[in-house]
């Protein structure tokens, strides 16, 4: 019997501890690494929250990428019938839950009643966060980049301001002119941090780019390319001493021309190393813990 209580709060203690570099981590510490477009500082971001340890965009997912000493959370955002926000990146139900149909068409309440579903498809017990119960789950601790959330900013935003997380968003928006954010968003800039996408194999991505730069001078651009032959991969330099921060995914190939986390499994040399030797300062990540454990090996920490 003792040694049965003995394993039990070894067992505790195990799961309650968290790395060092967790427990050091503040919004606030982020924010200014952030703020620093032209430092080799890495940040890095987990996409969907930690999906292969818990249901994407759940409660859990962002906790675990606390726990990590991830950068930063991205959630995918969707609206309810009843006019909610909650996380979900398909506009359906099939793939991530127990439920079926748009989530448009369920009421909060109703999507409340259903359970998230794991990588694997397999029923859970974690239920559908709302924003607001997301950014209380990372408030102090971790940065938010809200993806899908554009069209919805302004509901978001009184969310956010509701929270007091105004300034732990990374709002990203795509296939948007400069013209286009100034109009939409000029009640919230530069009250926010905002992120273009760029999408380097269209016609002028380069200009689009330099157009943001110089009007806009965002925090950070989210460059996307299945091939790696454009001029402008050969000067992510220039764009961090413009004042932005360079964001590459790793997620997978026709992001980042195949350098991408599954091939990062066998060859991290030719997919992060690839990356971080182009210039890039953040990477958005599927594999945050080979990730974070890469880029500190690399920076010569334990």
């Amino acid at each position: 019997m003792l040694n049965l209580t003995i394993f039990i709060v070894m067992l505790s203690g195990c799961a309650m501890a968290q790395p060092d570099h967790a427990s050091k981590q503040t919004v606030q510490a982020i924010q200014k690494r952030l703020t620093t477009s032209n430092s080799k500082d890495i940040l890095i971001i987990s996409h969907r929250g930690d999906w292969r340890n818990a249901p994407e965009n759940s409660l859990q997912a962002i906790r675990n990428c606390i726990a990590m000493g991830v950068d930063i959370v991205e959630i995918d955002i969707q609206k309810t019938k009843d006019g909610q926000l909650v996380l979900m990146h398909d506009n359906t139900l099939d793939r991530t839950t127990t439920g079926k149909g748009r989530v448009s068409d369920w009421t909060l309440d109703s999507l409340k009643t259903l359970y998230l579903r794991d990588g694997i498809g397999h029923s859970t017990y974690h239920k559908i966060p709302t924003l607001k119960e997301a950014m209380l789950e990372a408030k102090d601790h971790i940065m938010v980049n809200l993806d899908k959330c554009y069209d919805y900013f302004p509901e978001a935003y009184k969310i956010l301001e509701a929270t007091g997380t105004t300034d732990h968003v990374i709002l990203k928006g795509y296939n948007k002119t400069v013209d286009e954010v100034k109009q939409y968003l000029k009640d919230y800039l530069p009250k926010i941090y905002f992120m273009p996408i760029i999408n380097l194999d269209a016609p002028g991505a380069a200009t689009t780019l330099d157009a943001f730069q110089k009007n806009m001078k965002p925090v950070a651009v989210e460059l996307v390319f299945a091939s790696d032959t454009s001029k402008v991969l050969s000067r992510l330099d220039v764009i961090k001493q413009r004042g932005s921060r360079v964001w590459i995914n790793s997620l997978w190939g026709n992001l980042c021309a195949n350098h991408d986390d599954e091939r990062a499994v066998n060859d991290l040399a030719g997919t992060y190393g690839w990356i971080l030797h182009k210039g890039a300062n953040m990477i958005q990540t599927d594999r945050p813990a080979m990730l974070l454990k890469y880029t500190r090996l690399r920076e010569g920490k334990k």
